[in-house]
């Protein structure tokens, strides 16, 4: 008898601990996803995007997702199987999350159709899904839930670094304030807005650290620079690059200008990558 007493109340608390878990991916895809929810822009690209773009943008979000429930997603995962049903369920919870809340805000109707419809919430779904299977870290957790992430080597930590890059970067890469600010910044600015980006990202590997890294001071200046903070800022660029061309931005644009817009958006993207240990 004592024996099922415990083995139902040890159910009982792993039911408990999974709702809780739940809960915290919901509250944190909203968190993540209602900027981006309530944009104009993420509406119409559901509409436009191409549907290879689109389905290798959800590919990748997906992957990213599963990469970042291993570490750290809003349940312990042991093993990568565990990491992938974290990551199909936080998927899963993007998706719910988006349909209820572009419904509550009467942006899904019926004159869209249901393709519209569905490219509309595939691609709130990606950074929806993101905010849900970093819950843990954005609206804590158990403190010793965290090992795994201290352990990571450096091509985990690089993971981490771009998942940190998209997860900044995707809050300003839909609107039309990006190609605008490329447009009235001039080539010495762009510069210039590298150098600040590269020194804000090397500053932010300093003060915050990495999981599995060695202090600064004793890896020595040059050997974080090249090893955390180029590798940092070379993540945004591709990245930034990416959501750029899967959004359309590079589509009949000069390749001066596909520079130059990718630049600007690696700029919240090394912001990102260097806070990587603070939001995923």
């Amino acid at each position: 008898m004592a024996e099922a007493a415990g083995w139902k109340a040890d159910r009982n608390n792993a039911n408990r601990d999974y709702a809780l878990g739940l809960a915290r991916g919901f509250a944190g895809a909203l968190i993540f996803a209602f900027p981006l929810i309530m944009t104009m822009e993420m509406w119409w690209i559901g509409f436009y995007v191409e549907p290879y773009r689109l389905l290798l943008f959800l590919l990748t979000g997906l992957g990213l997702q599963v990469g970042l429930a291993y570490f750290s997603g809003f349940q312990p995962a042991r093993d990568m199987t565990d990491a992938l049903i974290g990551g199909v369920t936080a998927f899963g919870i993007g998706c719910l999350g988006s349909v209820a809340v572009l419904w509550l805000l009467g942006v899904l109707d019926q004159m869209q159709g249901w393709r519209g419809a569905a490219g509309m919430v595939a691609i709130q779904a990606v950074p929806a899904g993101i905010g849900a299977v970093a819950a843990r870290q954005q609206l804590g957790g158990a403190p010793d839930e965290q090992t795994k992430e201290d352990r990571a080597g450096y091509p985990a930590q690089l993971f981490l670094m771009a998942a940190g890059a998209v997860f900044l970067a995707f809050n300003v890469a839909p609107t039309e304030e990006m190609v605008l600010i490329t447009f009235r910044m001039g080539p010495w600015q762009i510069l210039l807005l590298m150098a600040v980006s590269l020194l804000l990202l090397h500053a932010l590997v300093y003060t915050v650290g990495f999981a599995g890294q060695e202090e600064p001071a004793d890896e020595g200046f040059w050997a974080t620079f090249f090893t955390y903070t180029l590798a940092g800022y070379g993540l945004a660029l591709a990245i930034s690059a990416y959501v750029l061309w899967t959004f359309g931005r590079t589509d009949d644009a000069s390749i001066p200008m596909v520079a130059m817009m990718t630049v600007v958006l690696a700029f919240p993207g090394a912001l990102g990558a260097g806070l990587a240990r603070l939001v995923v």
